[in-house]
């Protein structure tokens, strides 16, 4: 405990270092940088000093938000340190309106420390907090009750973000098949009642009870044996599939239990205008930024085949409503016509297509569509096809007529009742590498746990797989 004490607070000393950075970098670009480009008032000269009492207010967020006291996934993290940034700095400006000295601070100042602590401060401390991690200061060891499918999915989750500081250091099972084997190197146990006993001898801090299938007395029997032996006791219900992102945890205090309250967001209509307003506002920036690039490419298409630069086909859209939906011409004049050849003679390609909808080595691709496709450029002329309202830039994938007949009627209902989006969660889940069955489930998920930093950490992780080309076809 002592040493998860010591990185507790190097992490503490790195947020407030990282605050100080932030505002001294706000300090010179208001004094020397921002005055070259606007007419501004003297700025006088002065140090981080100036504005002690800044640091007492960013490290109050820091603590109110939980960033000391738990554990958060790397989005989630990445979440929790802007909403600090933003808290921290009205609540400078609320002390500046209080305190009535406003004109005597600079004001632009803080609001240049407030924009660039956006990316700097996730960059810092997840970068530190992985060192602390990987040198033992910030890591826990969690030990997993039930070695089956729930136990491996809940390992291959800790081991794919890092960020939680969790690490399984043993399975325990009462299957004697299971005993003595190994889920990703790490050893299966024998005797699930003998929990207790490992988790004193192996300095255990974590407990996942992993056994949905189990029955409720063993259950009850396992939390009441170990809730006071350990820190924390992650217990995985029987309840996959539904929506978790903004679910609610209701308590019944008289009659001892709980309810989870789920919600279908994308029901309200004031989370659809935010939607929307959120797609609009960014396909203009989007546009503006790739509008010339948009024109080369379309001069290249042109001059490297015959054809439109874009391209245009028939998709089902909210509510099963078609639309035209837009993209630059990847392949030949004629690829529809070709199509039919292609998979006629070759019964691998012909089992590839049925499986995906899509080619990996598609030889009716043009040199300059292969290059669009790995980048996934041919997709940003669909920016015009969220400003007609037809899509949105996150959303299920605009599907032809004849793939509906691959979804399931509840699955249907879902992904076809909002509207489509240019990017998605499959991709952003292995795009190409995923087959076509999962692709469905995730966008299901997708509309099951929509919300507004979901479409956020979906954009952003979209342009880090499109940067590594990451299952690109």
């Amino acid at each position: 405990m002592g040493m998860k004490r010591f990185g507790m607070l190097l992490l503490f000393l790195t947020d407030i270092a990282t605050v100080l950075i932030t505002l001294q970098s706000a300090i010179v670009m208001r004094g020397r940088l921002l005055p070259s480009f606007f007419s501004l008032p003297e700025f006088p000269q002065i140090d981080f000093t100036y504005f002690w009492w800044i640091f007492p207010v960013w490290s109050f967020f820091f603590f109110y938000e939980g960033l000391y006291a738990k554990r958060f996934s790397f989005w989630d993290e990445v979440k929790t340190l802007w909403k600090v940034a933003v808290f921290s700095t009205l609540g400078v400006f609320a002390i500046l309106y209080l305190g009535k000295f406003g004109e005597r601070v600079s004001r632009i100042t803080l609001v240049v420390m407030g924009v660039i602590s956006f990316p700097v401060l996730p960059v810092v401390r997840i970068n530190v907090k992985r060192l602390l991690i990987y040198l033992g200061l910030l890591k826990s060891k969690a030990l997993v009750i039930g070695a089956g499918k729930t136990g491996e999915l809940i390992f291959r989750a800790l081991k794919r973000d890092p960020n939680l500081g969790l690490d399984v250091v043993g399975f325990l099972d009462d299957d004697p098949l299971k005993i003595g084997g190994k889920i990703g190197g790490v050893r299966i146990h024998g005797g699930v009642d003998n929990a207790h006993k490992y988790i004193g001898r192996c300095g255990i801090d974590d407990v996942i009870i992993a056994m949905p299938g189990c029955g409720r007395e063993k259950i009850f029997s396992l939390i009441n044996k170990l809730q006071h032996r350990t820190r924390n006791i992650l217990l995985i219900p029987d309840l996959f599939g539904i929506s978790v992102l903004g679910t609610n945890l209701q308590h019944f205090f008289q009659e001892q239990t709980i309810g989870l309250e789920l919600k279908n967001n994308l029901a309200r209509p004031f989370n659809i205008i935010i939607k929307i307003f959120f797609d609009v506002l960014f396909s203009f920036c989007l546009l503006a930024i790739f509008a010339l690039p948009m024109l080369v490419i379309a001069v290249l298409i042109r001059l490297n085949s015959k054809g439109p630069a874009i391209f245009s086909q028939e998709r089902v859209g909210r509510n099963d409503r078609p639309f035209r939906c837009y993209k630059f011409r990847t392949m030949c004049d004629n690829a529809d016509e070709q199509l039919a050849s292609v998979l006629g003679n070759n019964p691998g390609v012909r089992d590839e297509w049925k499986k995906n909808r899509k080619l990996s080595n598609d030889p009716r691709a043009t040199p300059i569509g292969v290059f669009l496709r790995r980048t996934s450029l041919d997709e940003l002329p669909q920016l015009f096809n969220v400003l007609k309202g037809d899509m949105s830039l996150v959303g299920p994938r605009p599907v032809t007529r004849p793939e509906i007949e691959r979804y399931y009627r509840e699955q249907a209902k879902l992904c076809f009742g909002v509207k489509p989006g240019i990017t998605g969660l499959w991709q952003v889940s292995g795009r190409s590498n995923t087959d076509y069955d999962y692709r469905i489930a995730l966008d299901s998920w997708y509309v099951r746990n929509w919300n507004l930093w979901l479409d956020v950490v979906i954009l952003l992780k979209t342009v880090m797989v499109v940067i590594k080309r990451e299952g690109a076809v």
